[in-house]
């Protein structure tokens, strides 16, 4: 096996994928591309091989020739030429996912079929003097022995290929007697659902596990080098199974406008997705593909120039590979703009990627994810308040995952196994801090549940839906520890379900922080008459913030679901006491702060003896028509050894900003910031470092 550091996967990559529409096929200048991508910075291509269609001439039985292929010259092999001079590595896209109706008529039982055994056919009402596609079964021939594997093995021994990708690769919904065969051989002979919301949960993941482990040996078989890249997805996927499989993992954080502005995806989408990428061990840094058009239904446009820009800055920034996307080649692409953002943002990438090369992320807090809402609150906060984060699926918690951290926060709706309420304890106290929410498992706190740990008699009992009710905070004194910044108002507003529970000994180790205020009135009457609204129990002692020491660490527990009322409702005052809760878990500032902008996004690497702080600015109402600049910016650094020894420079920019040295920490500020920088924080004796 190659030494990890030679293989030119393991390198920093800028992939460009031109999308290419068969009919534009004869419009590919070899020569010209290459010359195209390299100018855009890219140092890989993705490109069409084979699946759906054969970009070359294909001797494999039913594998589709591109129609459009010229005759009398290999166009593939001029591609990859042409790109091999430039120094660029050519990755073969291949889709199996679907085949053309020509295939479907002899070879019928390749295909996906639904409860009452017909084919799924994609497109059917799309104009144009195009053959019909059909959806192919993941378990059946097509996509295993009898099709793709040949066309695997005829490709990459006929062609110079880098590496390999397949594009929708996952599972399609079947009712044919070898899905049926294989369901019931899983799950002791149940029969197979009419719908796929009835399915085993696991069943689509293992469909697509076994499919793609078999294309994957398939590849090795020929060529032992070669990478394999594979989706992850940030709700689904286990991705110590990915890496069984992959050399390189991908994730698709699409920036979908057209569904309408009430449906824009949040913001924090690219970023979530490659920190969930970076926790599979032992991979290379993930690929965030990001599509340049604002929906694959106007795929002929592009996104807004500042749009773009701040959602792919976040790939490198979280420390993931940038993945272009494009409708097309150079030549045939309508909106010319997202190219000057390509080249761009290749080019700032370029200048980061020789630092962040090996570079390891910087992160004092650990979100545990659970693929719900709540977890999603939790990032939403944490990124609002720039407190970098990793996330850390629950098994490699359970697997001693939290003792990196020095704070860890289970959301509402964690499944809380015997191993994570072991490594939670052992956790805290060895010193962590452990914040936790919401509805807890309904365990006596003898039986050792989380309630226990988290200073409580029991789980609690749940609320009925609460609304025009508050939190008030305990005690109401000075120095409050989640009261920074609310000093001025005696309650938070407060909806949903909460738990009734108590303290188990309130005292010098265990306090309540808060409590409930019940509601003042229903919710048909709180507006009229306001002479009505008095609230008929101004205080209780119903905790809605509970601490309790452990050990050498300690917990925070919220009796309701903040994450809810940030997802939901985005209140500045939920956001302060999230941060506010964090911080004080931490027990100490973090090793680096950003000024409080709203919009700014801070994460932190750090690779030897210096720190790569990257701020991306995604300030302004989405989706951004324009980069709104930031003033005086300011980085706190709190450095080993005397702040006044280090230096600081803009990666991105080149230039070189102030600095001064504020007690134990050297403060950088940036009079402008714009879209995305990356500052490099290193002793004031070392060189660059390349």
């Amino acid at each position: 096996m190659q030494d990890k550091e030679e293989v030119w996967w393991r390198r920093p990559l800028r992939i460009i994928q031109p999308n290419l529409q068969v009919a534009d096929t004869d419009k590919i200048d070899p020569a010209r591309l290459a010359g195209q991508l390299e100018k855009l910075g890219a140092n890989a291509v993705v490109f069409n091989v084979g699946g759906i269609y054969a970009w070359y001439e294909t001797e494999v039985p039913h594998h589709t020739r591109n129609p459009f292929l010229p005759a009398g010259r290999d166009l593939l092999a001029e591609v990859i030429a042409e790109l091999h001079k430039r120094d660029i590595r050519f990755i073969a896209r291949y889709d199996f996912s679907k085949a053309d109706d020509s295939v479907w008529l002899r070879r019928p039982q390749w295909f996906a079929r639904d409860g009452e055994g017909r084919p799924e056919t994609v497109g059917a009402g799309r104009p144009g003097p195009w053959p019909l596609l059909l959806t192919t079964c993941i378990n059946g021939g097509y996509r295993n022995g009898e099709a793709a594997e040949k066309v695997l093995a005829e490709s990459l021994e006929r062609y110079d290929i880098d590496g390999v990708f397949f594009n929708a690769p996952g599972y399609a919904f079947c009712r044919c007697e070898i899905c049926r065969g294989k369901y019931a051989r899983l799950y002791g002979g149940a029969e197979l659902p009419e719908s796929r919301a009835r399915l085993e949960r696991d069943f689509p993941l293992r469909c697509m596990t076994d499919n793609l482990r078999r294309l994957n040996a398939r590849i090795k078989s020929v060529k032992p080098h070669l990478p394999t890249i594979l989706y992850y997805d940030l709700y689904r996927d286990r991705l110590e199974e990915r890496s069984q499989i992959a050399d390189l993992i991908c994730a698709e954080p699409q920036d979908i406008l057209s569904l309408g502005w009430r449906h824009i995806p949040e913001f924090w989408k690219p970023a979530l997705s490659m920190r969930f990428g970076r926790s599979a061990e032992g991979l290379p840094a993930p690929l965030g593909i990001v599509h340049s058009c604002p929906g694959m239904d106007w795929r002929h446009t592009g996104l807004p120039a500042a749009e773009y820009r701040f959602w792919m800055a976040q790939v490198p920034a979280n420390g993931g590979q940038i993945w272009h996307s494009l409708t097309g080649v150079p030549d045939t692409i309508g909106d010319k703009r997202i190219l000057e953002q390509v080249a761009g943002l290749n080019r700032d990438a370029a200048r980061v990627a020789p630092y962040m090369h090996g570079a390891e992320p910087e992160q004092e807090i650990a979100l545990l994810w659970n693929s719900e809402r709540s977890a999603e609150g939790w990032a939403e906060a944490l990124i609002g308040a720039q407190l970098p984060f990793a996330v850390l699926p629950a098994e490699a918690a359970e697997a001693g995952g939290m003792e990196r951290y020095r704070a860890v926060i289970a959301p509402e709706g964690l499944v809380w196994t015997a191993a994570l309420r072991a490594a939670a304890g052992k956790f805290v106290r060895q010193g962590g801090g452990l914040l936790a929410e919401g509805a807890l498992p309904g365990e006596p706190a003898s039986g050792g549940g989380p309630a226990a740990l988290l200073g409580l008699k029991d789980a609690g009992v749940r609320s009925e839906e609460l609304q025009a009710a508050y939190i008030r905070f305990e005690p109401e004194a000075d120095g409050h520890p989640l009261r920074a910044g609310l000093e001025r108002t005696e309650l938070l507003p407060l909806r949903g379900r909460v738990s009734y529970c108590f303290a188990a000994e309130p005292g010098e180790d265990t306090q309540i922080l808060a409590t409930l205020v019940p509601p003042f009135s229903p919710p048909e009457a709180v507006g009229a008459p306001p002479e009505r609204a008095s609230l008929p129990a101004p205080r209780t002692d119903l905790p809605m913030a509970v601490t309790t020491a452990c050990g050498r660490g300690r917990t925070l527990y919220f009796a309701f679901s903040l994450s809810a009322l940030i997802a939901e409702y985005k209140l500045d005052d939920h956001y302060r006491l999230a941060a506010n809760a964090v911080r004080w878990l931490l027990g100490a500032p973090p090793r680096v702060e950003a000024s409080p902008r709203p919009g700014l996004q801070l994460t932190v690497f750090r690779r030897g003896g210096e720190r790569l702080a990257h701020l991306v600015n995604g300030a302004g109402r989405r989706p951004l028509t324009a980069v709104t600049e930031m003033r005086d910016v300011e980085l706190a650094v709190r450095t080993e050894k005397d702040p006044a020894g280090y230096k600081a420079e803009c990666l991105i920019s080149g230039e070189t900003p102030e600095t001064e040295v504020r007690g134990d920490a050297l403060i950088v500020r940036l009079p402008v910031l714009r879209s995305w920088e990356c500052v490099r924080v290193s002793p004031a004796e070392s060189g660059p470092n390349l």
